[in-house]
């Protein structure tokens, strides 16, 4: 499962309703290659679950995955910050070995 923080559930429910995207659309996360660590997280609405795709739901956020990324998100926490020390979404992911500094992309 992927979960939600209260602080990112805020940011995702303000940015679908400033883009005008009503509950059809869900949060997909996804990895790719790339980044300073080998593997980078990233972040995009989207209105179409395809078949293999994981989905789950926290505190009312619809999130998709598709299942090669699952394997590295498993039991990943959604957060926000906008802190001094930077802003925007990042992932508390348990299966990271290292993560880069700037926390966008990690090893396994």
């Amino acid at each position: 499962m992927i979960t939600v923080s209260d602080k990112a559930k805020e940011k995702v429910l303000k940015l679908k309703q400033d883009a005008q995207l009503d509950d059809s659309f869900r949060l997909r996360a996804s990895v790719a290659g790339g980044g300073c660590s080998g593997l980078s997280y990233n972040l995009d609405f989207d209105d179409e679950v395809k078949p293999m795709d994981q989905e789950f739901e926290d505190k009312g956020v619809k999130v998709v995955v598709d299942m090669k990324s699952f394997l590295y998100l498993a039991g990943t926490e959604l957060d926000f910050s906008d802190g001094l020390n930077g802003k925007g979404f990042f992932f508390n992911n348990p299966n990271a070995t290292r993560t880069c500094g700037c926390g966008d992309s990690f090893s396994v």
